[in-house]
């Protein structure tokens, strides 16, 4: 079974899915990874209470690691890249390039996109800090907008929400 429900956030209402132990998903409702809940899954915001206070103290800047249990479905390589995302600290970013490198195979940086690209728990595994070779934003479901505020909040930028 799946559970679900909705997190106001100033970037936007957010999805929590899980299955009652564990995070399987957080996404955006806009943006070209948007999600919405599937017809079989349930509605249970009590079951998302430490998630949304978790996810409430990040934006207030209060919080930079999470303490969820998260369970994402993926390849054996995309768990592989969404494991090292955890490993990014808080107000830093990477590139594609040298997250390929932490995983040993420095030729792979194409295949760390695709895998960051279809992180299924944005924000607590942060696909928002890694960054193109060349320094510059790329591709991110919530919006390169959404992806800038994320790392202005993380740098300590004046509140931008």
């Amino acid at each position: 079974m799946t559970y679900y429900t909705y997190v106001t956030s100033p970037i936007g209402r957010l999805l929590l899915a899980g299955d009652g132990v564990a995070i399987e998903g957080l996404h955006f409702s806009s943006g070209s990874k948007a999600q919405e809940p599937a017809a079989d899954w349930v509605e249970r915001p009590e079951m998302f209470t430490s998630p949304a206070q978790q996810l409430e103290a990040y934006f207030q800047g209060a919080l930079q690691d999470f303490t969820l249990p998260v369970n994402p479905q993926g390849t054996a390589f995309q768990l592989a890249v969404w494991r090292e995302l955890v490993k990014i600290p808080y107000g830093c970013t990477v590139t594609y390039g040298e997250l390929a490198k932490r995983l040993g195979n420095p030729q792979a940086s194409r295949a760390v996109g695709l895998a960051n690209g279809a992180n299924p728990i944005a924000i607590v595994q942060p696909c928002h800090r890694v960054i193109g070779a060349n320094g510059k934003l790329t591709g991110f479901g919530g919006g390169l907008d959404v992806k800038q505020r994320l790392l202005d909040l993380e740098r300590g930028a004046p509140r931008m929400f």
